[in-house]
């Protein structure tokens, strides 16, 4: 896709959907006796995250995971469409998206692992970070420089602003 394309795209979209784990953090699982206990999310993210928010994007996240560390992100950086425990996450997107009234082509979507693939070939504009697996940075339009859990997301959320004239 050529960078003009790539702005037409961004300029479009409506919502921004990503996964979590290898994307909004950096993968790591801390586990305690009690199973994990901590995740590490970048506030630069969240950051990026709020300004699409405010720049009128919806905002989801579609994971495998499931348990409170995640609801509880979500619910500091007031996002409310949170899939969690989902094993298909092609269906979960066209759901959520026939649910809001958005064409996939409105929508981004980043993820980093082959169970993202589903939606990164659905998604208008699909993005990758830069320690993805393989076949996840070849379904991206866009990859960041950054890994995931340490600014990937941020890079996303500044690119669709700046294509949008909405540039923090």
């Amino acid at each position: 896709m050529t960078g003009a394309e790539l702005r037409r795209r961004l300029r479009g979209l409506r919502v921004f959907v990503c996964d979590v784990d290898g994307v909004l953090t950096d993968g790591g699982l801390y586990y305690g006796p009690r199973g994990p206990a901590l995740k590490r999310f970048d506030v630069k993210d969240g950051m990026g995250l709020r300004l699409l928010r405010e720049a009128g994007l919806g905002l989801a996240w579609i994971s495998g995971e499931t348990g409170p560390i995640l609801k509880a992100r979500a619910a500091k950086l007031k996002i409310r469409d949170v899939f969690l425990g989902v094993e298909d996450k092609a269906d979960v997107l066209r759901r959520y998206l026939r649910a809001k009234g958005v064409d996939a082509s409105a929508c981004a979507y980043a993820g980093d692992d082959v169970n993202d693939l589903g939606p990164l070939r659905m998604a208008g504009v699909a993005f990758a970070p830069a320690d993805a697996v393989p076949a996840a940075r070849r379904a991206a339009h866009w990859t960041s420089s950054r890994p995931g859990g340490l600014g990937a997301v941020r890079e996303m959320c500044d690119l669709i602003l700046a294509a949008r004239g909405d540039s923090a």
